[in-house]
């Protein structure tokens, strides 16, 4: 049987395994609702609504490999009325064609922990966000304990690279920067923090792929460069585009009062233990899986932030 590999969504994750793909000369299908501007020659795209059953019933025919790299508006009223459709509608693609399938998750339904998290620490009971995330992680391990699929997911933490403009490492930091401008920061800069880098989450999204059959069923996490501060791994990047490491953080305290005003501040605040104390994620299992190495920050945050340096965007100020 030929292979078939679906991608849904065509963000920063999408994107980069599809790249990390293509590199190795396999050809996968990209879905979401309107088609991408910047597809790789002879990447093949078909339209489709990941809310819509018989949509993703239609594109995932024949598939051999599915992976999930949708997202939703960053809002918990989206995420609760989105999140469970979407996730029944893959599932049921995935019962229907047997095919082995990939979800980038993130790491929300822990909630705040003190300890590196590891796919063995507890769920937590944070509501928000994080409870949507334990839902659907129910939903697809629920399936898998049955037999009906095929699944697992890779958690990966906050992430950044080229391209990834909305990272805490993005445009507010490094597209700023680029311009002679502070960065912005809406946590403390002093805070020690797990960040990914995003081709390497792509080549451990190729890996987990190709795992046999037997394999899945797994939740792994994502590993990280040793962990450090933002405010060191700002100061990397601002080395590297000969600009002062200036730095403007909001103050925790103050994402409750500007939610009155600005919806993503409330939002923001409902992730606050990410960035409230330090945020460790204990990636070891895949790195023994498959002698992963990943990016120091020597080289992920300087390519980053040469990225906007390169192709300055006008931001207010």
């Amino acid at each position: 049987m030929s292979e078939k590999i679906v991608i849904f969504g065509y963000g920063p994750g999408g994107r980069s395994l599809t790249e990390r793909l293509v590199a190795e000369g396999r050809r996968p299908l990209i879905t979401q609702r309107s088609r991408p501007k910047d597809l790789p020659p002879g990447v093949d795209f078909m339209a489709s609504d990941v809310l819509d059953a018989a949509a993703v019933l239609a594109v995932t025919r024949g598939a051999t490999h599915i992976a999930i790299t949708i997202g939703f508006e960053y809002s918990t009223p989206v995420w609760r009325k989105s999140w469970p459709v979407a996730m029944t509608n893959l599932l049921n693609a995935a019962r229907e064609t047997g095919a082995k399938t990939l979800f980038f998750d993130n790491l929300y339904m822990y909630g705040p922990q003190d300890e590196p998290i590891s796919e063995t620490t507890p769920y937590s009971s944070w509501g928000g966000k994080p409870a949507v995330r334990r839902a659907i992680s129910d939903q697809w391990q629920a399936a898998v304990a049955k037999g009906e699929v095929v699944m697992s997911a890779l958690r990966v933490p906050d992430f950044y690279g080229p391209g990834v403009s909305n990272s805490h490492l993005g445009d507010l930091v490094f597209g700023r920067l680029a311009q002679g401008k502070p960065g912005q920061l809406v946590a403390s800069p002093d805070t020690l923090h797990d960040f990914a880098y995003i081709p390497d989450v792509a080549r451990a999204m190729a890996f987990l792929l190709d795992l046999p059959a037997a394999e899945y069923g797994q939740v792994w996490h994502m590993p990280s460069a040793p962990t450090r501060t933002l405010r060191q791994l700002i100061a990397l990047g601002a080395e590297a585009l000969g600009q002062p490491a200036r730095i403007q953080a909001i103050p925790q305290s103050l994402l409750p009062v500007l939610g009155f005003v600005t919806p993503l501040m409330r939002e923001l605040h409902d992730m606050r233990f990410q960035f409230d104390r330090p945020y460790h994620i204990d990636g070891r299992k895949l790195t023994r899986r498959f002698g992963f190495e990943v990016t120091p920050f020597e080289v992920g945050i300087p390519q980053t932030a040469l990225s906007y340096g390169r192709a300055v965007t006008p931001i207010p100020s």
